[in-house]
């Protein structure tokens, strides 16, 4: 293929971890080493990128500081109700301080020209917003315009609240200037309007399995160990049943959570004691590393998934098959007791098998690539 000028704009980027921050970071390494001239946008934050750009020298560039600040705990308990509660009014109304990226993204689109594919990706939306606002006709910014969805935004199953009715131009805007529609599983679709979904494309998040190293100490623990890394949504994505489950079990067991979620775990660890072992998010490559050294990993799936839905893969679980341990899948909504006391005689028969090899971030950048194919 021949070498293509590409613009990537994410408010994720290394070393951040989330699953945008992974997506946009992966794919810029990997289209680098594919030859292709690479810029980066994202969000202005205070790291020292030279080590990054020595070993990938792409063209890096951070958008400017939000005038307004992000609203933060100030440690007084009242006053930090009161910025929740505010902040999450914000959040609903205006996207803030999301919202803020849309004006990022604008004016830095604005002097950028001549590329032949920009992939923008959300989370946050207004990435995408600002791209459809500098976007037009005499400026196309590049041949070919991907906006990457890691998740769906006005139909969405599992907000709290509908967005707002307003909106839904937003969401039209990009949705009408874009050329595809990216997301990581098909099932998504269903979660955009419809009058989008001929330009939806599945293209799933990408890993560099070269860069994996695994533990060589052998899965004999001395006390049963498994992990649970990611996020939970109380409610809809919750490990409530499975805690309470273990909490009355007999069996000697060390359960690992890496979080930034500490207050949601804090009556459990009263419960569990030494039993449960809370720690911080650490580097992807870390985590696997200290993935491969349990015994078994925990998935929870949201109310609305199930184990059926094998298109269905977050990022989460592709670091899970990188580390080569069996995964125990668990439905927030219906405990499957047999199976997890299968799980704790390790007898891991009813594991979650995945097929990582379509996760190959070389797969990965070739379904983007061939998008400009048609251009």
């Amino acid at each position: 293929m021949d070498k293509k000028k590409v613009l990537l704009v994410s408010n994720g980027f290394y070393p951040e971890i989330s699953p945008r921050s992974f997506r946009a970071t992966e794919l810029a390494k990997e289209l680098y080493r594919k030859g292709h001239s690479v810029t980066v946008y994202s969000k202005h934050r205070d790291h020292d990128y030279s080590s990054f750009l020595k070993e990938y020298p792409i063209t890096f560039k951070m958008w400017r500081k939000p005038f307004f600040p992000e609203l933060r705990s100030v440690g007084i308990s009242f006053l930090d109700r009161l910025l929740a509660i505010i902040k999450r009014i914000l959040g609903i109304l205006v996207e803030y301080p999301a919202i803020m990226d849309m004006l990022k993204v604008k004016s830095v689109l604005n002097n950028e020209e001549n590329y032949d594919l920009l992939i923008s990706f959300a989370v946050p939306y207004p990435v995408h917003w600002g791209a459809a606002w500098s976007r037009s006709g005499k400026h196309r910014i590049a041949k070919v315009w991907v906006a990457d969805c890691g998740d769906p935004y006005m139909l969405s199953r599992f907000d709290s609240f509908r967005k707002p009715f307003y909106f839904k131009y937003m969401e039209d805007s990009f949705c009408r200037k874009c050329d595809y529609i990216s997301i990581p599983f098909s099932e998504l679709q269903e979660q955009f309007y419809p009058q989008y979904r001929s330009k939806m494309r599945v293209i799933p998040q990408g890993f560099n399995f070269n860069e994996v190293k695994l533990s060589t100490v052998s899965h004999c623990n001395k006390e049963l160990t498994f992990i649970f890394s990611g996020s939970v949504i109380p409610g809809v994505r919750d490990l409530n049943l499975f805690f309470d489950y273990i909490s009355n079990s007999t069996h000697e067991f060390i359960f690992v959570v890496y979080t930034n979620q500490p207050d949601y775990y804090r009556k459990y660890k009263d419960v569990l004691g030494n039993k449960l072992e809370l720690r911080d998010y650490v580097d992807r490559l870390s985590l696997i590393f200290e993935l491969s050294k349990a015994d078994f990993l925990i998935n929870v799936d949201t109310i609305h998934d199930s184990n059926e839905n094998i298109e269905a893969i977050p990022s989460k679980l592709i670091d899970y098959s990188l580390s080569n341990r069996p995964i125990l899948n668990i439905n927030s909504a219906n405990l499957d007791e047999e199976n997890i006391d299968r799980f704790f005689n390790k007898d891991y028969s009813g594991r979650r098998i995945i097929d990582k090899e379509r996760f190959n971030i070389e797969k990965v950048a070739n379904k983007f690539l061939e998008l400009t194919k048609s251009e």
